[in-house]
């Protein structure tokens, strides 16, 4: 299976930027372009409670996501990421409420509330997860394992030639994102291909697990399919 990143790291004496260890070259137009030249699109995806389903459903549920699994003709990475929930910006946003209100009263239990929710979060911890699949893309492979040699930064390549075959390798992974997305919302699954930005928040997150917050992507029922 493809993965978003090489498990494979070298050795050496600990000097030097620890970017070497990171595969990725470069995120463009929402594509992950890493350094051996193929590529990965991330889609953020809705949960659905499997458990409040009836039996019938439960296995029409089960025999669908069969069927999609067999359907694939490419490898597909799946990730759950959990971390803790980020409750200040809901926080600011009840600060703003209290300070714009008159009615004391008003204030009185918007401050009270502001309190619990506090003490909540910090008592039980609660953890946010986010779901994902990777879609690879790998343009040629050769016998050693080398995609497109020298498709970065190549001296002798034309600028020109780079984009057009970007924008060629681009449509092909979207190709593959767009069978996902069909795939999945016959279950009832909503797929969003993250954005630029979306992609290089969950890299930052993933690359720094102490990080005691994850950044928020936004309300996957709000964003728009591509």
């Amino acid at each position: 299976m493809e993965l978003l990143h090489s498990d494979k790291l070298s050795g050496g004496s600990g000097t030097g930027s620890t970017q070497k260890y990171v595969d990725v070259e470069e995120v463009k137009d929402g594509v992950i372009s890493l350094k051996n030249g193929s590529f990965r699109a991330v889609l953020m995806v809705s949960a659905i409670n499997f458990d409040l389903k009836s039996t019938e459903e439960q296995d029409s549920i089960t025999n669908q996501y069969q069927n999609f699994l067999n359907s694939l003709d490419f490898p597909i990475q799946i990730i759950i990421s959990s971390r803790r929930l980020n409750i200040e910006p809901y926080m600011e946003y009840l600060r703003k409420q209290e300070l714009q209100l008159s009615n004391e009263l008003l204030n009185f239990q918007i401050a009270e509330y502001r309190k619990f929710i506090k003490n909540l979060t910090e008592v039980s911890n609660i953890m946010s997860k986010f779901f994902y699949i990777v879609v690879p893309f790998s343009p040629v492979e050769s016998v050693e394992g080398n995609f497109f040699e020298n498709f970065f930064g190549g001296q002798k390549k034309n600028t020109e030639r780079k984009k057009h075959l970007f924008e060629t390798y681009k449509n092909q992974l979207w190709q593959r994102v767009d069978q996902i997305a069909a795939g999945l919302g016959g279950i009832g699954l909503k797929i969003v291909p993250l954005r630029t930005d979306e992609i290089i928040e969950l890299l930052y997150n993933s690359y720094n697990p102490v990080v005691d917050h994850n950044t928020l992507l936004g309300d996957i029922d709000k964003l728009e399919l591509k």
